[in-house]
């Protein structure tokens, strides 16, 4: 299934629904953008709010920087095609499926949506949840050459497992549930891994339709982000 809509910045963009099978042989779907025969890839790993607009939008961007993107849904295993918005309702939505999850099937459907962009360099991106599966992907998995993970919750109770790939991390000041000690430990934990703190900024930072977004400090986590992966995928 073909999606268009109109983007951010006023611009009609496209991308297709796919089919990709895990090893277990659990199928779930997954947005792709971007051409399949780019010379480097994204892993895009979804918010508690399933692969909706926002991320849709998010792969489109980095489809139209030069990237061949594949956005998992990962809550398959649990509620075929969940999408929801940012309202209270729907975080709690968001959460209780999220808890229902097997971090391990998990796993093996990320490496599953990368196997789908072949051989290539693969790097992985995700915001909230997903910024936590993204500091997964490089600890848990060797499929992956760089990660960026956006204020991941999950990641202090994970700080000290060992990043198989270069990781740059991007936290708000004033995210109201990752704490600057939160932050501090990591940076204690984990030495070599890139840490950017947005002043002022909240949780959700990066997303355009959340009320935390923030232009400026997306832009700039943006473009970081951009920089890395054309650091390390090539």
């Amino acid at each position: 299934m073909i999606l268009i809509w109109m983007g951010w910045d006023g611009i009609i963009t496209m991308g297709e629904t796919i089919k990709v099978t895990s090893a277990d042989g659990f199928t779930f779907s997954a947005y792709v953008s971007g051409q399949p025969d780019a010379g480097k890839g994204l892993v895009l790993i979804q918010e508690i709010f399933g692969v909706n607009h926002h991320i849709r939008d998010m792969a489109d961007r980095f489809g139209a920087a030069g990237y061949s993107v594949i956005a998992p849904a990962v809550y398959d295993r649990i509620q075929p095609g969940f999408e929801v918005g940012y309202t209270p309702e729907d975080i709690a939505k968001g959460r209780d499926v999220r808890m229902k999850l097997n971090d391990a099937q998990l796993i093996m459907d990320v490496e599953a949506a990368a196997a789908h962009l072949g051989q290539k360099k693969i790097g992985i991106v995700g915001y909230c949840f997903g910024g936590t599966v993204s500091w997964w992907g490089a600890t848990r998995s060797k499929r992956f050459a760089a990660s960026s993970c956006w204020y991941g919750g999950g990641i202090p109770g994970t700080k000290d497992e060992r990043p198989n790939c270069p990781v740059q991390m991007h936290f708000g000041e004033k995210d109201a549930s990752i704490p600057m000690s939160d932050v501090d430990a990591i940076r204690a934990a984990q030495p070599k891994v890139d840490i950017y703190v947005y002043a002022g900024a909240e949780h959700g930072f990066g997303c355009n339709e959340r009320g935390s977004y923030s232009k400026p400090d997306y832009d700039l986590a943006q473009q970081r982000t951009l920089a890395f992966f054309a650091k390390h995928l090539g």
